[in-house]
């Protein structure tokens, strides 16, 4: 293992920004290559971004650590002097509250804490060792504090006792007092000795039960902002020389201290000596000049991290760039000092967090952007030093006080950091051994004092007893370590199988164009044209001449040969449009009826069944954006949906529609996403607004069950936007409440009254849920919220209960969800009272939506649990990509998606019916579409392909083998042939008895019709014969081939 993190401020930006300025020789090393892959959202897919359900290697080690000043207190107590940091807070604290002299008091506790490491299951504890807790003064040649000796020594003994392993550092920028005020502190290279004097005091006290030994934790942090900004104890701010000058003081006392443990201490001890290294990340700015930027990132971080790195793990020397840039500034090793200090870890120490990317958030510096991406750092590491083994040994962010021990975002960065971790060593290579929580407890966090929180372990900073209370995070992180990382369980394994025979494959999309234009004039203009007289390739019409026209017909409109080609070319068996209610009747109501738009939509309808693709056709598609949503203007100028006589209109167009296409549409959607419309008004209408909904749809769907289902016999539906919600914080009950409260609210607050009979909860007939109900009444009482939801009539109910053929949803993705209380009757906010936020871990699109395919079968068993066996489509599904070809972020969402539909279906049983992609075509540069703009020659992506494959197969089945339903149709097609092949004899004599009664019944024919025709003009009798004969012979030769053919 290796050394502990260290924590810093961030400030001294301007005196920053010269270490990483343009210019400098190359280092060597390839890191720089790191920047050639992709990174985020924006760049191409990429399937080792997901996040990794793996373990981590057996042996791997899982810590938490501390320092000294942050959490010990005691500032002088039992014989312990003064340090630099404890002179910089008082000098600057404005209150003893504001000060370390408590802190977390450590000192009297420490046995709590080995409690909370314990709880934790951790296999090591890295602390640091106050300098002047052992030396008062710092020099190991005086007496050192026996009671500090004895203090660390005890630490030392039951950590041990407990199976904890000890990881020391031995400088966590405490430095005493004294030696700052003797000797000027790291600026006076007389610390080398001092020192490794008292480095070999530690390693004689204590070598013989600690393996890991860090030397100085973060270098970098000490010499910059503690002589060269000034923002760290001890405070001076002399600039960047006084900075290279502490810095490599700092690397000769670390390289001197770990010459003598080699050479002294290691043969007996069989330790491992580091020094904690800390750093940030950047990426290149995405501008033209890419290799300019990716030049800037490197010396970047050969300003920082390779300041340190490079003379110890690299060359021995300093970076060339930083070397460049700061000629007189930089210290020169004498070859004699290289040599001593290359090489000089036995591990590469990493310290990553905000201390250290907080000190590099200008983000104008040189145009690149700091990102806390610690895969991205490790993989520099290793490609930049060789494939060194790693120890991180810091590593955690921020959380603010006020949030106390329920810290959810803690959990999601201490989640991803971990994975990146993980996704370093599966899939880069990077030889990580070891991992160190920041920190174990809150403590004193330096400049930011008490008002910011690291710990897994909540510390009431007012109470006297400094208890320790587990926070949220601390569960997490205990169960990763009881699971070695994030193995992956059933849901995380893809299953075997088809889906149904019958099964929707589909396409969606929004509302459909009614394109006039371009239009075919064959057969309806009567002119007849000449081209090209004059040579200028114009066409004439020729005077004098008119054509025979026709009406129009359905293949003039060549937008829908078009769109439906483009349909065919993906393999799907449904399409879903919708369409435009102010178009078909632009006052909102029957006074006026766009018969051409009808037309158009039954021209579409009967293209669409010539190709074999069954449309599912929605009467109101919503736009959700204001001011008419969707709206005949009429309407909507007259309350829209807050109005109930808009309820009757649209009954009245839905007849319409029914009457003019139903012969056409198998399936059929009232409203789309009702759910999201109500929320388009006012918080105190929108309850409102969604019992008109459900009224109109249940007026719509009695209408078609009454007049039009048994000519027609279509299924009748609405579509919910139903994302999935899961609890932010899986640790805590109120946001498991809260997820299913979002749950009620968002969906079964429109499905319950047309599914559930209110008898089943003690009423009796259809209504909201109770539990929606009784929350909306308790926020009314408290004076939180205006809503209220109304109350069904009895005929309500009668028409509302069972009207709903299936459950149509749209889902894209998965929300996080926490409590919020909220006043709904001040602001414009949801009575929910759910906060939503996403998991940094999950894959995100270029518009932010988040990829969880999981999320689909959760919301598939949530309708199966609720409302039994009833038939769900999803009715709408997809992702946005950037890329206009190879759209692989598409491919991974229609794949895993697919998987997880499979999943609920095969595996919970869930009654899933059809998936339609969302969409068909983008409108203008790339975004969700299948294919590509007209403006881009409405090219199939690469996407196509994969769900036109995964049709073909119908799911994810174990073999190639040809799809089982076609060969059931093609056995069932062929069942007549079967039996004729089982009886040729018969067939045989069967063709020639009906040659013969044929050829009879022919010749009776002609001998009546001859009869008949006798009296008027006769033929001579040798006429008469010769045509006989010439009929006798050709039936007979009819008769004789076809028999015998047989």
């Amino acid at each position: 293992m290796r050394r502990a993190p260290s924590a810093v401020c961030p400030a001294g930006l301007s005196l920053l920004m010269l270490l990483c300025c343009v210019g400098g020789a190359r280092a060597a090393g390839e890191g720089r290559s790191v920047w050639q892959r992709p990174a985020g959202a924006l760049s191409a897919f990429n399937a080792s971004q997901l996040f990794l359900h793996a373990t981590f290697p057996p042996d791997f080690l899982w810590g938490a650590g501390s320092s000294a000043f942050q959490t010990e207190g005691a500032w002088d107590r039992d014989g312990k002097g003064p340090s630099v940091w404890d002179s910089f807070t008082h000098a600057h604290a404005r209150s003893p509250g504001e000060t370390a002299d408590v802190a977390s008091d450590g000192y009297e506790r420490w046995e709590d804490d080995v409690a909370s490491l314990k709880s934790l299951g951790v296999r090591f504890y890295a602390f640091s060792i106050s300098w002047a807790r052992i030396f008062p003064n710092g020099i190991a040649s005086e007496p050192p504090n026996a009671a500090g000796v004895a203090y660390y020594s005890r630490l030392i003994d039951r950590l041990r006792e407990e199976g904890i392993a000890p990881v020391v550092t031995l400088y966590h920028w405490d430095l005493p007092l004294s030696l700052q005020e003797r000797y000027g502190g790291w600026l006076n290279d007389s610390l080398v000795d001092v020192f490794d004097e008292y480095a070999a005091f530690c390693f004689l006290a204590y070598g013989d039960r600690v393996r890991y030994w860090i030397t100085v934790h973060n270098p970098f942090l000490v010499a910059w902002h503690g002589y060269g900004s000034g923002l760290h104890a001890p405070g001076d701010a002399r600039g960047p020389a006084a900075a290279f000058t502490a810095g490599h003081n700092l690397l000769r006392a670390h390289a001197k201290a770990w010459h003598t443990y080699d050479r002294r201490f290691r043969p007996q001890q069989r330790g491992m000596v580091s020094i904690a290294l800390g750093s940030h990340w950047v990426e290149p700015y995405k501008g033209q000049d890419w290799q300019t930027n990716v030049d800037r990132c490197q010396e970047s971080m050969e300003a920082v991290l390779g300041w340190f790195a490079e003379p110890i793990h690299g060359r021995g020397d300093y970076p060339a760039s930083l070397k460049s840039r700061h000629r007189d500034l930089v210290p020169e090793f004498m070859e004699a000092e290289r040599q001593l200090i290359k090489g000089t870890a036995d591990f590469f120490a990493l310290s990553f967090g905000p201390n250290n990317l907080r000190t590099v958030q200008n983000p104008v510096r040189f145009g690149q952007q700091v990102s806390p991406d610690l895969r991205r750092v490790l993989s520099w590491i290793h490609l930049e030093y060789h494939r060194p083994d790693v120890f991180i040994v810091e590593n955690g962010w921020f959380s603010d006080a006020a949030v106390g021990t329920e810290d959810t975002v803690a959990i999601y960065s201490l989640k991803k950091f971990i994975n990146q971790v993980l996704q370093a060593i599966v899939h880069d290579g990077v030889r990580v051994f070891g991992y160190t929580v920041w920190s174990l407890l809150d403590g004193f966090e330096w400049n930011y004092g008490y008002a910011m929180r690291r710990g897994l372990f909540h510390v009431d900073f007012l109470h006297q007893n400094r208890t320790r209370v587990p926070k949220t995070s601390a569960f997490f992180y205990s169960r990763v370590i009881a699971d070695n990382g994030f193995p992956g369980g059933e849901e995380t394994r893809d299953v075997q199988g088809r889906f149904s025979c019958d099964f929707q494959w589909g396409v969606s999309d929004s509302t459909l164009q009614v394109n006039f234009r371009p239009f075919s004039p064959q057969f309806t203009d009567p002119h007849l044209y000449s081209w090209n007289l004059t040579g200028d390739g114009a066409l004439r019409p020729v005077l004098g001449v008119r054509l025979k026209t026709r009406g129009a017909q359905c293949t003039d409109f060549l937008a829908i040969q078009q769109h439906v080609r483009l349909l065919a070319a993906t393999g799907v068996t449904h399409y879903r449009f919708s369409l435009n209610w102010s178009l078909v009747l632009p006052r909102g109501d029957l006074s006026v009826v766009d018969t051409e738009a009808l037309r158009y939509y039954r021209c579409m309808l009967k293209e669409l069944r010539a190709r074999n693709i069954r449309p599912m056709v929605t009467l109101y598609y919503p736009t959700h954006n204001p001011p008419l949503l969707g709206l005949p203007a009429p309407l909507h100028d007259s309350g829209g949906w807050l109005n109930r006589s808009t309820v009757d209109t649209f009954r009245d167009y839905a007849e319409l529609c029914f009457r003019e296409l139903g012969a056409w549409v198998p399936l059929w959607i009232t409203i789309n996403e009702p759910n999201r419309l109500s929320q388009a008004y006012d918080a105190g209408d929108s309850y409102l607004v969604a019992h008109h909904l459900l009224l109109a749809h249940a007026a719509a769907w009695r209408l078609y069950d009454r007049e039009f289902r048994g000519r027609h016999g279509a299924r009748v539906s609405f579509s919910l936007h139903a994302d999935w919600a899961e609890p932010a914080n899986p640790f805590l009950e109120s946001h498991r409440v809260a997820a299913t409260r979002f749950l009620l609210f968002e969906m079964a607050l429109f499905l319950d009254p047309l599914l559930l009979a209110q008898g089943e909860a003690g009423g009796g007939g259809a209504d909201y849920p109770r539990e929606v109900r009784e929350y909306l009444q308790n926020k009314n009482r408290l004076g939180l919220s205006v809503g209220t939801l109304p109350r069904f009539s009895r005929a309500e109910e009668t028409e509302l209960r069972g009207a709903l053929d299936f459950i149509a949803v749209s889902h894209f993705t998965t929300r996080l969800v926490s409590h919020y209380r909220a006043n709904s009757s001040l602001q414009q906010l949801p009575d929910h009272d759910s906060q939503l936020f996403l998991d940094p871990t999950w894959a995100s699109s270029p518009l932010g939506q988040a990829l969880v395919p999981w999320g689909l079968r959760r919301v598939l068993c949530w309708f199966k649990r609720r409302y039994g066996d009833t038939s769900i489509i999803v009715t709408a599904s997809g992702v946005d990509d950037r890329a206009f070809r190879d759209d692989q972020l598409r491919q991974y969402y229609l794949q895993s998606y697919l998987q997880e539909a499979l999943k609920a279906y095969v595996v919970d049983a869930v009654n899933i019916q059809g998936f339609y992609v969302w969409n068909l075509q983008d409108r203008h540069g790339p975004r969700f579409g299948l294919f590509t703009s007209p403006e881009h020659q409405c090219s199939a992506k690469s996407s196509v392909a994969v769900y036109r494959e995964i049709i073909a197969r119908q799911g994810f089945p174990a073999t190639q083998s040809r799809e089982p339903c076609l060969q059931a149709a093609a056995q069932e097609d062929c069942a007549v042939c079967g039996k004729i092949l089982e009886n040729k004899a018969l067939l045989f004599f069967a063709v020639c008895l009906f040659l013969t009664l044929t050829t009879l019944g022919l010749l009776v024919f002609n001998t009546m019709r001859r009869k008949r025709a006798r009296p008027c003009s006769a033929p001579t009798n040798r006429q008469q014969n010769h045509w006989d004969r010439v009929a006798i012979h050709h039936m007979g030769d009819n008769f004789h081939d076809n028999c015998l053919k047989h």
